[in-house]
């Protein structure tokens, strides 16, 4: 009991990782609920061809985005000026022009992109929706301070209350009009909603434009790598979508990025984790200072794994059941997805863990370099797949390009000396295990995915 009391109250790193680890998963699960009840809402009141064409557009803002990324949120979490008011003022300035740029950048292309995807509506959608990114680049360090110190109790709080007024705002709006647009308004009313709680809500002291060329000069330094590693970043992350968006009309995408959403719950979820908690723990016990850092790690990966290995298997197994219960028959064809893709998912959660080990180190080289190693064989995977069997071949190969990426994953916790051996062979065997499971239970349905094969 009395160590059940030190986690919940004590200020040990121990404690602050057990509490900010619970109120992340707590928030993103609360997010998710959101997400699936504003999911349940929408699907009965737009058409499915309303979700493939919003997936185009946060295809094409999360590229944005993630091709402009200098690492500054990664670099508050492992510099050791932190918490030094220059840096921080610096490293928002240099967010705040960002946001700047992406917002004229979006305005610019949205006819092209509307014009590549044979989609017109992207034309007046792309630059409504790009505010978004000017209003996350306002937002205050003091955000980041929050997560970099494990204390993440009022952010959780505020991420849930913009996106619950979010939802309403977008629930109201296809009530009444049934358009595409109540997703656009949902969006940036949880984004501005999020800007003015951090503001009011959040303790510390407000921003101010500065530039000091020392904290200017950490901030490039470190942030080049992290640039290039989220270009990569956003192919891992979005490739399949870019890759879909030409081989399914909307309504198929729709439907696609309905099974998604259920089936990369447990993968966002632990990255989710990795950011927010175990930087800052890798940072503070470094897994190759002491055999004890090392043994706490374990335990520590252990327990995440099991937890999310069991989310996949929820998902692997039950996922037909899940999209018969929840949706309607316009949407059956996603539970196939989502027993697919959460099957193609086992090696990126056993891997899960390693490659913050590198950003708490500062190695953001090493990061590139397995970001883009993977992006790159994931993007063949799913092309080479798609081109031979469709959708069922783009998600197949896409869980091979994983495998192929693994032993790239080990030689950079090797690196860091992060590698947990014990740790993934009992994962990879979990794993096979299941995909095993999964296939004999529902091979008639992933065949049937060939039904969303559309031109």
């Amino acid at each position: 009991m009395s160590r059940l009391s030190g986690l919940t109250s004590g200020n040990s790193l121990s404690a602050r990782a057990f509490r900010s680890g619970g109120l992340t998963i707590l928030g993103y699960g609360g997010s998710q609920a959101l997400r699936l009840a504003s999911n349940l809402i929408l699907t009965r009141l737009l058409f499915p061809e309303a979700f493939g064409l919003m997936s185009l557009v946060w295809v094409f803002l999360q590229g944005l985005s993630n091709l402009s990324d200098m690492g500054v949120t990664q670099s508050i979490l492992q510099s050791k000026r932190g918490e030094d008011r220059a840096f921080l003022d610096t490293a928002w300035t240099i967010q705040v022009l960002r946001g700047v740029l992406l917002l004229a950048v979006t305005w610019s292309l949205a006819a092209p992109a509307a014009a590549f995807y044979d989609a017109p509506e992207l034309a007046e959608i792309l630059p409504v929706v790009g505010v978004t990114l000017l209003v996350m680049g306002l937002f205050p360090t003091k955000r980041d301070s929050a997560n970099r110190n494990l204390v993440l109790g009022r952010i959780t709080a505020i991420d849930l209350s913009a996106q619950v007024i979010g939802l309403v705002v977008g629930v109201v709006i296809a009530w009444t009009t049934g358009s595409v647009w109540a997703l656009v308004a949902n969006a940036v009313t949880t984004t501005v909603m999020q800007l003015i709680f951090y503001y009011v809500f959040l303790p510390g002291d407000a921003n101010k434009l500065r530039w000091e060329k020392p904290a200017a000069r950490e901030l490039i330094g470190f942030g080049k790598w992290i640039f290039l590693s989220s270009a990569a970043g956003f192919l891992l992350s979005q490739g399949d979508k870019i890759v879909l968006g030409k081989f399914l009309n909307l309504g198929a995408l729709g439907v696609y990025n309905i099974g998604f959403f259920l089936a990369s719950f447990p993968l966002l979820l632990g990255g989710m984790v990795m950011r927010r908690v175990m930087i800052p723990i890798y940072r503070e016990k470094p897994p190759g200072e002491s055999d004890d850092n090392r043994a706490k790690l374990h335990k520590m990966r252990m327990l995440l794994s099991t937890g999310l290995m069991g989310l996949l298997a929820g998902f692997a197994v039950l996922g037909v059941w899940l999209v018969a219960v929840l949706y309607d028959p316009r949407y059956a064809l996603a539970g196939g997805v989502v027993v697919l893709l959460a099957v193609m998912q086992i090696p990126q959660i056993i891997a899960l863990t390693y490659d913050h080990a590198a950003l708490a180190a500062g190695d953001s080289r090493g990061f590139f370099i397995l970001a883009s190693i993977r992006a790159t064989l994931m993007i063949v995977g799913l092309i080479v797949g798609a081109s031979q069997a469709g959708l069922t071949g783009a998600l197949v190969g896409q869980g091979i390009a994983m495998v192929a990426a693994y032993p790239v994953v080990v030689w950079l916790a090797q690196r860091h000396k992060a590698w947990d051996a014990r740790h993934d062979l009992v994962f990879w065997c979990v794993g096979v295990a299941l995909a095993a499971l999964s296939f004999w239970l529902h091979h008639p349905i992933i065949g049937g995915l060939s039904a969303l094969n559309l031109p």
